[in-house]
């Protein structure tokens, strides 16, 4: 899962950042409003966590352009103000979901639990399964009913983009937008080594489902094709 964190106090964002990516996040961040709206637009993210009070641009503005220009992405306001009002604004501007500077780390991470729950109808009890394969959200383990392999952060979000969109096929730059995201330090073929990676544990636990990959055009999580029948006469 991809979010996108706009604060502007540097020391806060560090923190959260680091704390974000410990539990498997891929995180961008942004220091203002304008940057909030214009990286949002991409629609590569799945939460935004925003700030309010930031400079260029405030985040209430910035969410109302987004819902303007049609992104539905789950949002979290951040601020540090309380007033009912305030709050009611936030909500009113089209947020998922506000949290009152201080808050605890541990209420943030439940609150992008719960907003990306109500987005992603696909997920049932937080398992994704296709064929005999299931992966469990909270855990990160893959599975099938031979065995279990926990993954590791990117092999789990590759994992989840495959299982949320079987039988489609995503494009190699999908897979940077979503997961290396605005990271230029990404290599050219990482992808085909996580999925080297990732075809290994298929095989290890037996799955009835396949990455198969299409020529310039991307990778596919299929089921598996049956042995043709030899004919005998």
């Amino acid at each position: 899962m991809r979010i996108l964190l706009a604060e502007d106090e540097k020391d806060l964002s560090k923190a959260l950042q680091v704390i974000l990516k410990h539990n498997h996040y891929s995180v961008d961040v942004v220091e203002n409003g304008q940057e909030a709206l214009d990286f949002a637009l991409t629609g590569i993210y799945d939460v935004v966590v925003l700030d309010i009070m930031m400079p260029v641009m405030d985040g209430i503005t910035a969410l109302k352009l987004m819902r303007e220009k049609g992104i539905t992405v789950p949002v979290i306001l951040l601020t540090a103000k309380s007033e009912i009002e305030d709050r009611v604004n936030g909500l009113d501007a089209g947020a998922d979901d506000y949290l009152t500077k201080p808050f605890a780390v541990k209420e943030l991470l439940a609150r992008i639990r719960a907003v990306s729950r109500r987005k992603t109808e696909t997920i049932t009890e937080q398992i994704l399964t296709v064929g005999n394969l299931s992966l469990n959200m909270s855990t990160y383990e893959l599975f099938t009913e031979t065995g279990s392999i926990k993954l590791a952060n990117k092999e789990f979000q590759i994992m989840e983009m495959f299982l949320s969109n079987p039988k489609v096929v995503i494009p190699l730059e999908r897979f940077y937008e979503k997961i290396w995201g605005f990271d230029g330090k990404a290599e050219h073929n990482i992808v085909w080594v996580y999925i080297s990676y990732l075809r290994k544990k298929l095989n290890t636990l037996e799955a009835d489902v396949e990455i198969r990959a299409s020529r310039n055009a991307g990778y596919t999580l299929t089921k598996k094709a049956e042995p043709k029948k030899i004919m005998m006469y």
